[in-house]
């Protein structure tokens, strides 16, 4: 036990500099790289032999790859429908207004309204942002869905879905405080 503990802290104390290096420059914050750093060190605490890993380098690096990717993997792209706004009655979001069913003049119109809004701020953007942008959201394919139709990145996808958002909101943020203020 004695010996493993000693080469554990070796292990650390060669490796920890560069791995951090590695992991920081593919996460977006130095929280989020010493949190992977921690999970790197916890799974090479619990190995039950130490010494049997050969290439302890490239253990580390695998190691903390598989836990970059595992946290892409959890994060989840942001997504129009989330956007809302706090009312008298509780949360109100534009999607409980597209997809209402009452029938109501006042809804058909803001409806109506919300689409022509949107269509125009879609016809804004560039044409690969407004293709992942409708795929995603309007036509419900995962980003490995169009991966795989386009041949590009899931982390591009990702990206100029985030860049489609990020113009729709502001564009719609005036129709956004109409709504809330009327």
């Amino acid at each position: 036990m004695a010996a493993s503990k000693n080469n554990i802290v070796q292990t650390i104390k060669k490796y920890s500099k560069q791995l951090f290096g590695f992991i920081r420059q593919r996460v977006s914050s130095d929280e989020d790289a010493e949190d992977i750093m921690q999970d790197v060190w916890y799974q090479l605490s619990s190995q039950p032999e130490i010494e049997a890993i050969e290439q302890m380098g490239s253990w580390l690096y695998r190691v903390a790859r598989n836990r970059i990717v595992d946290g892409y993997r959890k994060q989840k792209p942001e997504r129009l429908e989330d956007y809302g706004y706090e009312d008298d009655e509780g949360e109100f979001y534009f999607k409980d207004l597209l997809l209402a069913d009452d029938g109501t003049p006042e809804t058909d119109y803001l409806r109506e309204i919300f689409w022509q809004q949107l269509f125009e701020a879609l016809d804004e953007l560039p044409e690969n942002q407004r293709q992942v942008f409708v795929w995603n959201e309007l036509e419900d394919q995962t980003f490995q869905q169009i991966a795989d139709r386009t041949g590009e990145n899931i982390k591009t996808l990702i990206s100029r879905k985030r860049y489609a958002v990020q113009h729709l909101r502001q564009r719609l943020e005036s129709l956004y405080e109409d709504l809330i203020n009327s």
